[in-house]
């Protein structure tokens, strides 16, 4: 069992700054998990801790039934792939995969032999004789995870590995690596801060700001009941439209509107209260003509997304974005209600921006 169990986990640098502050999180054996958050969150700095490159400052961390917390990396059972792979460039691709396993000793018949097992289940087959230099982005990548997988880990550890990729490579990639995990039944974890990412390979997401947790749980979790402003305006290709608003005799004034009330907020708020009104670009709806609860808006800005738009719409001084079919799209110029259903819509709290429901 490669269970990962941080307790409280804390890493402190020189002068006080916490890179992880307090992260209490359990990762299931053979799970898929990815730590998400923007530049300086943490992420990275938590799986460096579990790898053992960060010191612990305070706090325990566990892989299986071992207390891991002071072991040196090698002793932790766990192998990891950097974000720019960090071949070594003067050696092929067979050594590049055997390395790991001549450090521990493995006579060098075997490690070739493991070398070439490993390559030719990731398709590099024919490619054992060259240099990294010699290969693509793709190629290298495949490389990187192929060092990894050779010493057979219990943990698997992904440092933003796709984020060198171009937009179509990495759409191949994301694929490729998510059935190589399910293969391997390696417990998997994942640093990235694209959300896109994250929503399509992980079994959970853990997103984190300025070192700790705020929210763990699947990605439509995440994505559809998000605990706090935050986590609502971070996930999703498109942020969550965040707007000021006020409860009004069992409904939302959302840019001089009444909208209705959100279906998870209800007998949770009360009358006059001051809120976030919370809706996704996908979930909102466009209608021409006046419609009850809608919120009468001006088209600004249209952006193809291929088989779909994302429309910029201005109420006075609110600013809200639909995702439409292209079959739906208006014109910039054009006025139409804007319409969101209660139980595709939130409430949070504009004090402490939690949800609310």
């Amino acid at each position: 069992m490669a269970t990962i169990t941080t307790t409280a986990l804390v890493k402190e640098y020189p002068g006080g700054v916490r890179g992880v502050d307090g992260v209490d999180v359990t990762i299931a054996d053979g799970e898929f998990f990815a730590l998400l958050g923007p530049s300086g969150c943490g992420k990275t700095t938590l799986l460096r801790s579990i790898a053992g490159l960060e010191s612990i400052t305070e706090g325990a961390l566990q892989i299986g039934d071992r207390d891991v917390t002071d072991l040196e990396p090698g002793e932790r059972g766990v192998a990891m792939v950097f974000q720019d792979y960090a071949l070594f460039p003067h050696m092929d691709v067979a050594d590049n995969i055997a390395y790991p396993l001549k450090i521990k000793r493995v006579g060098k018949t075997p490690r070739r032999e493991t070398a070439t097992e490993v390559g030719n289940g990731l398709s590099l087959n024919g490619l054992m004789q060259r240099r990294p230099a010699q290969l693509s982005g793709g190629q290298q990548q495949r490389v990187a995870l192929a060092r990894a997988v050779a010493t057979r880990p219990e943990v698997l550890l992904l440092d933003e590995p796709l984020s060198n990729l171009d937009a179509r490579l990495r759409l191949e990639a994301r694929t490729f690596l998510k059935e190589l995990q399910r293969e391997l039944g390696v417990t998997t974890v994942f640093v990235t801060h694209d959300q896109a990412e994250a929503l399509a390979l992980a079994d959970r997401i853990a997103v984190m700001k300025a070192g700790r947790l705020q929210q763990v749980g699947t990605p439509r979790e995440v994505f559809s009941r998000p605990v706090n402003t935050f986590v609502a305006g971070f996930i999703g290709s498109t942020p969550m439209n965040l707007v000021e608003a006020e409860t009004v005799d069992g409904a939302v004034r959302v840019a001089g509107a009444p909208v209705p009330l959100p279906a998870g907020a209800q007998g949770r708020v009360r009358d006059g209260a001051t809120v976030v009104w919370g809706a996704r670009p996908e979930y909102l709806k466009w209608s021409t003509t006046p419609v009850e609860g809608g919120i009468e808006a001006e088209v600004s800005v249209i952006e193809n997304l291929g088989a779909s738009v994302l429309v910029s719409a201005h109420s006075g001084e609110t600013r809200m974005q639909l995702v439409l079919d292209e079959d739906d799209e208006p014109a910039p110029g054009d006025r139409g209600w804007v319409l969101a259903t209660p139980r595709r819509s939130l409430l949070f709290d504009s004090e402490t921006t939690d949800l609310i429901g």
